[in-house]
């Protein structure tokens, strides 16, 4: 798939989702590198979710927003035969649609699952999952 066309997927499936869900998200970015797993050799992150934290005192993070970033090279470097983009791309957009939304709830659970998947990983068993 080309970078073309994986821009055009991804704005496709973002289409479909409810205006509400994506309240007070700046944007979905698509970005043509690939992203390794800091720490873990042959390991690619699809996506992430970028949230500034809270303002710091000398107010760094003002303005910079909540985004969801997907990495083009990483859906590459996983992609193989039979890989099903548009399966992979919507199960990334909604896990990182579902940090943003539990990030506005004050929620981490997503987060300490991703931690436990990857703390798995790292002790050479295979994550419950796919990692994003």
């Amino acid at each position: 798939m080309t970078y073309e066309a994986f821009v055009a997927l991804v704005e496709r499936l973002w289409a479909e989702i409810p205006e509400a869900f994506k309240r007070e998200l700046q944007g979905v970015h698509v970005l043509p590198q690939a992203k390794p797993e800091p720490g873990l050799k042959g390991v690619w992150r699809l996506g992430e979710y970028l949230d500034p934290g809270p303002p710091s005192t000398f107010r760094g993070f003002e303005g910079l927003g909540r985004h969801i970033a997907l990495y083009y090279g990483s859906f590459q470097k996983v992609a193989g035969p039979g890989f099903d983009w548009e399966e992979e791309v919507w199960e990334t957009l909604l896990h990182e649609l579902r940090h943003h939304l539990e990030s506005l709830a004050g929620q981490d659970d997503l987060v300490r699952e991703d931690l436990r998947r990857l703390a798995e990983f790292r002790r050479g068993g295979r994550p419950g999952g796919e990692g994003h």
